[in-house]
């Protein structure tokens, strides 16, 4: 009984570290754990394609999070009338802490924010006990607001990553496979519009030095605006992360 209540007081549920680490390996507040790189190197950085792959990776997280938290929600408040309500909406919240958990992994590892999680559920004795616990949980409570509001936002951020990051590099790159068209098409470039009109057939070829040039200095222009995008894009998701998963 003495070891396992002395094992009880060497963890500190509040940070999730041992008590006899030191400071500096105990987590007191959201931090950094990485610097972003300057504007002109970021779209060649490993910093830029982390936050890509959080924008990318987190819609499927967020389809699943959102359906369980709708599903469960409304499920718990159509039989809240029945013993089978209460016992739904403290799963919910214990789900949402889970996907939170994920969450702040994801955070921590793709976006180099790193955000200490909540304090556990203060446990109350009995069955009934523990279900009220989790329904008076504001963590978990907030957490399923997380993965509401998330989703709409998930759904944007991958969209607008995807778009910009294609588009940017295959205007830049369009130098090299510019022969492409003229070896296996009877283009002499790029199409880039064709059609008929009252005033005749309007066609329009990419195939000038200058116009290739012109579609390469675009796609320079959206490789390098496109790190400052993501990043905008993945602070909010800092941001919430911080607000609804943190402590």
């Amino acid at each position: 009984m003495s070891t396992h209540t002395t094992q009880r007081s060497e963890y500190d549920g509040r940070t999730g570290y041992a008590k006899g680490d030191a400071d500096d390996r105990r987590p007191r507040a959201v931090h950094r754990t990485e610097e972003p790189p300057y504007a002109w190197r970021a779209p060649f950085s490993s910093y830029f394609y982390r936050e890509v792959g959080y924008t990318l990776t987190g819609l499927p997280i967020a389809i699943v999070g959102f359906v369980t938290a709708v599903a469960l929600f409304s499920l718990g408040l159509g039989t809240f009338v029945t013993v089978l309500g209460l016992p739904l909406l403290a799963g919910l919240t214990a789900l949402a802490r889970g996907f939170g958990r994920l969450e702040r992994a994801r955070v921590r590892g793709l976006l180099a924010l790193d955000v200490p999680g909540p304090e556990p559920v203060r446990p109350r004795p009995g069955f009934w006990g523990a279900i009220t616990a989790r329904l008076a949980d504001a963590a978990g409570w907030k957490a399923v607001l997380y993965q509401v509001v998330m989703f709409p936002w998930a759904i944007l951020s991958m969209t607008l990553s995807l778009v910009f990051l294609s588009v940017g590099w295959t205007l830049a790159l369009y130098p090299a496979y510019h022969w492409v068209f003229a070896r296996w098409t009877d283009w002499p470039g790029y199409r880039l519009f064709d059609f008929t009109n009252g005033s005749g057939h309007h066609v329009y070829y990419i195939e000038s030095p200058l116009q290739i040039a012109g579609v390469c200095l675009v796609g320079l222009l959206f490789v390098f605006v496109t790190p400052q995008l993501v990043r905008g894009l993945t602070n909010v998701s800092r941001l919430a992360a911080r607000g609804l998963l943190g402590r």
